[in-house]
């Protein structure tokens, strides 16, 4: 075996340039794999350290229907106009939901907002004038809306801490005139600097009273979904039963019909929100893992060309008393030492790039954890050396039944 070993590297080495061009395609395969499964689990904690930093003791509620397992119909993109405003405010001191501190109502849309020629594109949040209690929220500057503001559809705005320095720079915002969809905003407060990132960062967006978002900047009568702060986490299971009877009775849901609402605790949006994204890693992983199938067929056919190159020692070989089975583990090793030094090239490779995507994404700001599963790292082995055991072991078989006289005659 060691025999095999040493001659297998000494033919690597006098072929350098073909070695390394046969294992590309596994070494681009096993990377692949490694840095789709590290920034699936980037990513992950992104969203997960942004959904836990908000609190354990929320409810969320969305509305249209979905299996127990799956995710909410409306995150899919489908407008769904069941939820309203009316019936969020009204959870507050309700007698049938006893533990509900606070409910605050959302909706969203984007646009590009304009000061004195300055502009930025941007999203714009419709929120409850309670949403400081909901989310902790503390002010940089000024106040938030109030809840005249609110029930007034007043053109007031809170920016985030990002919108006021990209638009503003160092002068202070209060009082200042921005323009949303063509309508004038007095701007009252700005926002504390949050150290969340992630793809809903309020840094990044400006807060309208939900009403006013609502008649003057969407034109709609529906929210898009609502989260609710419960008195203590262990009230979490009970208040989730409460609020659906309460949406049930109030949208007029008889008994054997299915809820047009969905009512999720903060684990649960986490665990729908891994479930998804998992999906999407294993699909990409598997579509990362054809590239170990066309390294694989690339690798065959160069041990077949290898073989045609080394019909004389092979017939030499035999010649001299090698046997069938000895020339077919000759070639089939060489094939495994190719591709399992290609996986471990394609590991380090993958963690490299994995380690300076999670290093960029914390030096913009991301809450993104850097790590490498052993899981991903067997696979990336394990894969590879079954590729490289049935990419060779064809030109292995036909190396073996080469006669030993017409290989050595052989030109």
């Amino acid at each position: 075996m060691l025999d095999y070993i040493k001659n297998a590297l000494t033919i690597f080495i006098q072929n350098k340039m073909r070695s390394f061009l046969t294992m590309l395609g596994i070494i681009i395969g096993i990377a692949s794999v490694i840095i789709i499964m590290s920034v699936g689990d980037g990513a992950q904690s992104l969203i997960v350290n942004q959904i836990q930093s908000q609190g354990s003791n929320l409810v969320v509620v969305f509305p249209g229907n979905s299996d127990d397992d799956g995710p909410p119909v409306s995150v899919m993109g489908i407008v769904i106009t069941t939820l309203k405003y009316d019936e969020i405010k009204d959870m507050v001191n309700n007698s049938q939901l006893k533990h509900v501190e606070s409910a605050v109502g959302f909706v969203q849309g984007t646009d590009t907002v304009n000061w004195q020629g300055h502009k930025m594109d941007t999203n714009f949040v419709g929120t409850s004038y309670s949403m400081p209690k909901l989310d902790n929220t503390e002010m940089e500057k000024g106040l938030f809306f109030t809840k005249d503001e609110e029930e007034t559809l007043s053109r007031v705005v809170v920016i985030g801490y990002n919108v006021w320095k990209e638009l503003f720079g160092d002068k202070d915002p209060i009082g200042e005139i921005i323009k949303i969809k063509k309508s004038n905003f007095k701007i009252i407060g700005v926002v504390e600097n949050k150290n969340v990132s992630g793809f809903s960062n309020p840094n990044d967006q400006i807060f309208v009273p939900i009403t006013t978002a609502q008649k003057i900047l969407l034109g709609i009568n529906y929210i898009s979904y609502a989260r609710i702060r419960v008195d203590d986490v262990a009230n979490i299971d009970i208040t989730i039963d409460d609020v659906k009877y309460y949406l049930r009775d109030k949208h007029d849901i008889n008994q054997n019909e299915p809820n047009d609402f969905k009512v999720n605790s903060q684990k649960d949006a986490i665990d729908t929100f891994l479930t998804i994204t998992n999906t999407i890693t294993w699909f990409l992983t598997g579509v990362g893992a054809l590239a170990l199938i066309v390294g694989g067929i690339g690798i065959m056919n160069i041990m077949l060309a290898s073989v045609q190159e080394r019909t004389r020692e092979i017939g030499l070989r035999k010649a001299v008393g090698a046997k069938k089975r000895q020339i077919l583990s000759q070639f089939l090793i060489e094939t495994i030492i190719l591709t399992v030094i290609a996986g471990i090239i394609g590991i380090l490779f993958g963690t490299l790039v994995s380690f300076l995507v999670s290093k960029v994404a914390s030096a913009l700001g991301y809450e993104w954890d850097f790590g490498i599963s052993i899981f991903a790292i067997v696979i990336g082995v394990g894969i590879s050396t079954l590729v490289g055991y049935l990419s060779g072991l064809l030109p292995a078989y036909r190396a073996s039944k080469l006669n030993s006289i017409e290989a050595l005659r052989y030109e």
